[in-house]
């Protein structure tokens, strides 16, 4: 079993930077690929980001590729992703989740765990 609590997420303009975290519970953190995934009002809740659980290769959609890093830190079992040259279309609350074992992927079916969510607005 593995809980996840995000933080970091707030209103901020359009072209500044934020810092979401993902704080993993669990001593199997380093066995899980780790994704963020966003919903915006009234749509789907879409891919963001992704990071293998060995390798560490990452995995980005493409509207945020060069502006978003995906990260984990194995010490304090946290997943993070740092956003910069936010735009408006990025308002979304953000969710992490976790896979057991398997690679990076954007398939949000394919995650065991997730977490609440946090809320990022970007305002024009």
């Amino acid at each position: 079993q593995v809980q996840l609590v995000e933080s970091g997420g707030g209103l901020v303009q359009a072209g500044g930077s934020l810092r979401l975290s993902c704080a993993a519970s669990g001593r199997t953190f380093r066995s899980y690929s780790m994704g963020w995934f966003r919903q915006a009002p009234g749509k789907e809740r879409e891919f963001v980001a992704a990071i293998s659980w060995i390798g560490g290769s990452t995995y980005y959609t493409d509207s945020v590729k060069g502006r978003f890093t995906i990260s984990r830190d194995y010490a304090k079992n946290t997943l993070y992703l740092y956003m910069s040259s936010l735009k408006p279309e990025d308002t979304a609350v953000y969710y992490c989740a976790a896979r057991r074992g398997g690679g990076s992927s954007p398939d949000s079916g394919l995650y065991d765990y997730w977490g609440q969510g946090t809320q990022v607005t970007v305002s024009s």
